[in-house]
């Protein structure tokens, strides 16, 4: 999905929201549902609550990703009850391969009574993640920073100018002897935009760099 690179941790793709699809594998009837799970403690928590949701399912298997599409550094996955490496394993591959960063998914499987063998179970889990992603709605994530910002007034309208073409959010402002402003911008973008405030103001303004968000 997209055309984001592995490691990219400054703008991927992420899921825009809860999303769930379903599908009847010989009989078994098989849930899959796919969310944005930032932190590790937020893709645990919805696993929680997929599994309470269908608390009477056979199975409920699920794998998550923290962190940009296919980075391997914070991840989990379980097999509940499928034989090993048949369920957590492959969906967690069919994740770290979806394009998609900082998602969770779980599949629910209702047995309908025909066994589908170690390598039915990875094509089926395989296959219902990697469905549920080829209709996930997503969005762009954006790593982002903030700049505090201090000029005389003189600078004002020229350098608020530059706010629109930088991706520039004012967090807030302040007025005193000078003029002070905390921002917020891409991570990708600091660099320009600090470039074309010191050109616009002839070098007539201080930007500090505040810790780019996690």
């Amino acid at each position: 999905m997209g055309d984001e690179k592995p490691g990219d941790e400054k703008r991927y793709l992420i899921p825009a929201g809860l999303h769930r699809v379903e599908q009847e594998i010989q009989r078994s009837r098989f849930i899959t549902t796919v969310a944005h799970t930032p932190t590790v403690e937020e893709a645990k928590a919805f696993v929680a609550r997929v599994r309470e949701e269908f608390a009477d399912a056979n199975h409920n298997c699920w794998a998550y990703v923290v962190g940009p599409p296919g980075s391997t550094g914070m991840v989990g996955m379980s097999d509940d009850g499928e034989p090993h490496g048949t369920a957590g394993r492959p969906m967690l591959t069919a994740l770290l391969h979806g394009g998609v960063g900082d998602v969770a998914a779980v599949v629910t499987r209702y047995f309908g009574g025909a066994l589908l063998g170690k390598g039915g179970l990875v094509r089926a889990y395989t296959g219902c993640v990697q469905q549920a992603l080829e209709s996930l709605p997503t969005l762009e994530r954006v790593r982002k920073t903030r700049l505090a910002v201090e000029l005389e007034y003189a600078s004002i309208d020229i350098v608020r100018r530059l706010f629109a073409a930088h991706e520039v959010q004012v967090v807030s402002e302040e007025y005193a002897a000078t003029v002070g402003y905390r921002l917020e911008l891409p991570v990708t973008r600091v660099d320009a935009f600090r470039t074309a405030l010191l050109d616009a103001t002839n070098g007539q303004v201080l930007v500090e760099v505040e810790e780019p968000e996690d």
